[in-house]
């Protein structure tokens, strides 16, 4: 019988204990797909399924990540065959379906995207969800008519997974972009990403929240949320567009309604967990290519086993990573 390695979560008492455990393949849940995982990456979703108050995991015991990238060792689904190459990212995975911190993943057909020509395996991952979000904000403000030509376009936590991303997918298009941070060691890092500018935080949101501010920028790629984004809110140009896709910043926003009422600003929603399928492929081959940034290696600031993973949730949680932490199984 196939025996492997898996990180599991397990909440005893009001405390989350985080340990390696052996399975077996009946251990896993239902699914068409049975997957050798060969990466997994760490989001702040997967960090807060580590934490006793962190509301991402369902049940417990429980398998977090949210991402996983593999080969097809069984399939059920005729779309799938034993050596296929794929990605599963999204839906229930690592929040209600066990997810990629495990050495095998049995995934629902429905859920499974196919390898893009122009990825790898790793380079899929360090992409992630972070990246996929990044593409999606950036697919959601061309819709609404953002163009290179409307102005300057605003990425805050810059240099997150989505931020970072959104950086080097904005610039490669030929947009003007000002990325935030609250990191002064990093100006170099966005530079070389394709930053335009680099400003701080407090440039962004100094604890004050106006019904409307100077019109500062056309659009902009919001991971954070909270209070900053309603700031942000008050200084977009009229007929300009917000993509929000995160809340490390507080899931409340106290915004006016005056951005919206007196100059038309659109607050648009990210959803990459549900997000529909064609659109899903759509945006993958993008990031396979027009997308894809010249070097995805300089978006890794580390590389883990399952053993070491444990030790990195708390950084990322603390906001202290720049980039991706990619998981290596």
């Amino acid at each position: 019988m196939t025996t492997f390695q898996a990180l599991m979560v397990n909440k005893v008492d009001e405390q989350v204990l985080v340990e390696l455990k052996k399975l077996t393949l009946d251990d896993l849940p239902k699914g068409e797909v049975l997957i050798r995982v060969a990466y997994s990456g760490v989001n702040y979703k997967d960090s807060l399924a580590t934490v006793p108050n962190g509301n991402i995991v369902r049940f417990y015991p429980f398998i977090p990540g949210i991402d996983l990238a593999g080969v097809v060792v069984a399939s059920s689904d005729q779309r799938f065959q034993e050596g296929d190459e794929v990605i599963a990212t999204s839906y229930e995975i690592g929040t209600s379906h066990f997810g990629g911190y495990s050495e095998y993943a049995r995934i629902p057909a429905d859920w499974v995207v196919p390898l893009p020509k122009g990825l790898t395996l790793k380079e899929s991952m360090i992409i992630g969800t972070a990246g996929f979000t990044a593409a999606l904000s950036v697919q959601r403000l061309q819709e609404h008519h953002i163009t290179p030509e409307t102005g300057k376009i605003l990425v805050t936590g810059a240099t997150g997974g989505v931020g970072s991303f959104a950086v080097s997918i904005l610039s490669a298009m030929g947009y003007e972009v000002e990325a935030s941070t609250g990191k002064v060691t990093e100006y170099d890092y966005l530079k070389k990403l394709g930053a335009t500018t680099v400003v701080s935080r407090k440039e962004i949101y100094d604890g004050e929240i106006k019904p409307l501010g100077k019109q500062k920028w056309a659009a902009a790629v919001d991971p954070v949320g909270g209070e900053p984004l309603a700031s942000i809110l008050s200084q977009i140009q009229r007929g300009g567009s917000v993509a929000v896709s995160g809340l490390a910043g507080g899931k409340q926003v106290p915004a006016y309604v005056f951005p919206f009422i007196l100059r038309g600003v659109n607050l648009l929603g990210i959803d990459s967990a549900y997000c529909p399928m064609d659109e899903r492929l759509h945006t993958w081959e993008r990031l396979a290519s027009d997308y894809k940034p010249v070097n995805l290696e300089d978006f890794i600031y580390q590389e883990v086993t399952l053993e070491q993973l444990p030790s990195v949730f708390q950084t990322l949680l603390e906001g202290q990573v720049r980039g991706r932490i990619l998981v290596k199984l």
